[in-house]
């Protein structure tokens, strides 16, 4: 009998386990080849080969599907979420939680109404500031049948300049051919520069420079005073340059001392766009009380918002002037649109009721002569008849006459006669 080695025995006792367990399984099939299926394809139909521990332990991992992402809307969201089952295993699960894209809140826009055939015309002229203001009055009268905007603005426009566009020259060619109610006018951010005066040139707000630029401010504001029109003078804003801001309240006054002199109307919109220090913003409160952007990042022009609150102070002027032609319920502007003052029909003479006058002097105004209060009079009035007298409380209550005091009680204010006075002493 033959003894088995030691490394024999080891290899038949590990063997056992394994052939039992392949008994229990049973073989895997042999591999086959697959007509018109690739190698790696035929690789994925094919069962995994499990190796000796898979056997003697058992499979105790799961495997997990790989999950296939479907590419997301345009008009949605993804956020995926993941999150651990168990600490042992390392298999995850991922939620999606599709969200929508939020949207920006809409903008209430004005709604623009069908314009009169007589509507009144606002003809707006100036330079480039001017041009905005003429596109916020449009927005702040879209609902005003009666009122039509016209802007006649040359942004490279001003008075420095009159080679370049003579204001005081065109006004008066433009209105009679618009026939507007009113013209308003906002001009002077482009006349910080030299002028010609004399032939030479001056600079900025020199002594020379500010007679002359005066002297085109009145000329512009006669010639629209001679056609009979009212005038708007609407005064610059201030701007991010300190310099620039300065000079534009210098002109300011020119053009408010212009505009009254020919019994037009001066609009100062300064402190709109200044804080309370009187420092230039860019933004701030608008016309619907909320911030917003009210210039732009050059820190002159002006945003749409800007330019509506630019428009709400003239606005007000302009609606008290045409009245019920700025009103938005004026459906047409025929003579019984308007309300008229319906008087009375005269009476003649001889239905007139005259009353005479009323003196003064009487006190109770009615012809006496008696004070009010008068008891005697009364008395006297009634008579000795009973019947006509009247009682305490009548008298009390109708008449207001209190009734006579009673000696010994809180309104008895006689003297007594039986006691004597007290003399005065003499000082010693």
């Amino acid at each position: 009998m033959h003894v088995l080695s030691f490394s024999r025995l080891r290899t038949c006792l590990f063997a056992v386990p394994v052939a039992v367990a392949l008994l229990l399984t049973g073989f895997p099939p042999e591999t086959s080849r697959l007509d018109g299926i690739g190698e790696a394809q035929a690789q994925q139909q094919q069962p995994r080969r499990r190796t000796l521990l898979e056997l003697l332990k058992g499979n105790q991992q799961q495997q997990v599907a790989p999950q296939v992402k479907k590419a997301p809307k345009r008009a949605t969201r993804r956020t995926t979420k993941t999150r651990k089952t168990s600490r042992r295993s390392n298999r995850t699960v991922k939620r999606t939680v599709t969200t929508s894209a939020p949207r920006a809140p809409a903008v209430a826009e004005s709604e623009t109404v069908e314009k009169l055939d007589s509507a009144r015309t606002v003809l707006v002229v100036g330079d480039f500031i001017a041009g905005g203001l003429a596109q916020g009055l449009e927005e702040a009268f879209a609902d005003v049948a009666g009122v039509r905007i016209v802007s006649r603005a040359n942004g490279s426009s001003g008075f420095v300049r009159d080679d370049f566009y003579d204001w005081p020259a065109s006004v008066g060619a433009i209105i009679e051919e618009v026939s507007p109610a009113v013209v308003v006018v906002m001009i002077g951010s482009n006349d910080r520069q030299a002028m010609r005066v004399g032939g030479r040139s001056e600079e900025v707000r020199t002594g020379a420079w500010d007679r002359e630029y005066i002297s085109r401010v009145n000329s512009f504001a006669a010639a629209v005073q001679a056609t009979n029109t009212p005038l708007v003078w609407v005064g610059g804003p201030p701007f991010r340059f300190k310099s620039m801001s300065a000079d534009i309240l210098a002109f300011n006054e020119f053009y408010r001392d212009a505009a009254t002199a020919v019994g037009g109307t001066f609009v100062d919109i300064w402190d709109g766009f200044v804080d309370e220090d009187g420092a230039f913003v860019a933004s701030g409160s608008g016309v619907s009380g909320q911030t917003v952007r009210l210039r732009a990042s050059d820190g002159i022009n002006f945003t749409k918002d800007g330019k509506r609150k630019l428009a709400f102070y003239v606005e007000r002027q302009i609606r008290q002037m045409l009245g019920d032609a700025a009103s938005p319920l004026l459906t047409t502007l025929a003579p019984e649109s308007f309300s008229t003052m319906r008087l009375p029909p005269l009476q003649p003479e001889t239905d007139l009721v005259r009353i005479n006058p009323i003196p003064l002097t009487d006190p109770e105004l009615d012809g006496g002569a008696a004070l009010l209060g008068d008891i005697t009079r009364r008395e006297r009035e009634a008579g000795n008849n009973p019947l006509q007298a009247k009682s305490i409380r009548r008298k009390l209550v109708q008449d207001g006459v209190p009734p006579p005091p009673m000696p010994g009680r809180a309104n008895d204010f006689t003297w007594p006669e039986d006691e004597p006075q007290a003399e005065p002493v003499e000082p010693s």
